[in-house]
């Protein structure tokens, strides 16, 4: 067993390696100026990828496959699904955060029941997911153009809820700040169904990191904090309830999905090793993040 997840992480590692490089040729399909960063397509091969460049340099956000577009490119876009081992069939889910569209994409299509409501800021990068990776609205799937946090709340007030919510909302440079906070994370909390499951990307090398799952835990209590090799990332995943599924559970789901999500590139059998609930942040010397206090200049050490 353990060579088993072994070898399925050194050929994650090696799909990572070969799949995040952009080379200095590949060829830019389009550049504009939104009013929240530079937003920029590039076309490297059979890799089209959507780009922030921001003050420390290119942050690319999307990566499709034009020759396999089904293909989730991305580590943490690809750990994302892990939500679906607490809820494989969520009949209401929200996203904040667009990016290229892959992920409410793919949710779409693995989960035929689902309606989906995605939240991006951007209105340009709603425009770019539509025009270079087939992003499109439909029937089950709604875009709205709006911040996230003003979306959760105005969904509070219309008591809408939702089986699952992924959050995924990043500025170039890191995660919007009031979108970390205590108050938040409990106004997302609210929107839940009563069995209703949150995940979030967010990283494991962050200056914020002790900080941030300080946060999530005051929230939430345990939570599953998921982290591979293979990426910086981590993906938090809580529920409402606090209840988390015990390991023999997740591995049964994990075997059940596993068929559907090999056309995406996830070997879902290998993340309920990944799914961590022990401590592994300091606390001496560190504060729940609030609306009052989410020290943006601890990223300058990131």
């Amino acid at each position: 067993m353990k060579n088993k997840i072994v070898t399925s992480v050194l050929a994650l590692l090696a799909i990572a390696l070969v799949t995040t490089t952009i080379t200095v040729s590949a060829q830019e399909l389009h550049r504009e100026k939104s009013l929240y960063r530079n937003i920029v397509v590039k076309q490297d091969g059979d890799r089209r990828c959507l780009v922030f460049a921001v003050k420390r340099g290119d942050q690319h956000q999307t990566s499709m496959s034009t020759r396999d577009p089904k293909l989730l490119v991305f580590p943490y876009v690809r750990m994302t699904l892990a939500g679906l081992l607490l809820n494989p069939k969520p009949k209401r889910v929200l996203m904040i955060g667009l990016g290229g569209g892959s992920m409410p994409t793919a949710i779409t299509e693995l989960v035929p029941t689902a309606h989906l409501d995605v939240v991006e800021i951007d209105d340009a990068v709603v425009r770019v997911a539509r025009r270079f990776f087939d992003y499109k609205d439909t029937m089950r799937m709604r875009t709205y153009v709006s911040d996230g946090r003003v979306f959760v709340k105005r969904a509070a007030l219309r008591k809408n809820s939702y089986d699952m919510i992924f959050l995924d909302a990043f500025t170039g440079d890191y995660i919007p700040e009031h979108m970390m906070t205590f108050e938040f994370l409990e106004e997302m909390k609210q929107i839940l169904n009563e069995d209703g499951v949150l995940v979030a990307n967010t990283f494991s090398t962050s200056a914020l990191y002790d900080y941030e799952s300080m946060t999530y835990e005051a929230v939430f209590g345990e939570f599953f904090n998921f982290k591979m090799p293979i990426t910086a990332n981590r993906v938090v995943i809580a529920t409402r309830s606090g209840k988390l599924p015990e390991p023999e559970a997740l591995k049964e789901t994990a075997t059940s999905l596993a068929p559907d999500l090999r056309a995406y590139g996830v070997d879902i059998t290998t993340y309920p090793t990944f799914l961590e609930t022990k401590v592994d942040w300091q606390t001496r010397n560190r504060r729940i993040l609030t609306d009052q206090y989410s020290p943006a200049n601890l990223l300058q050490g990131r």
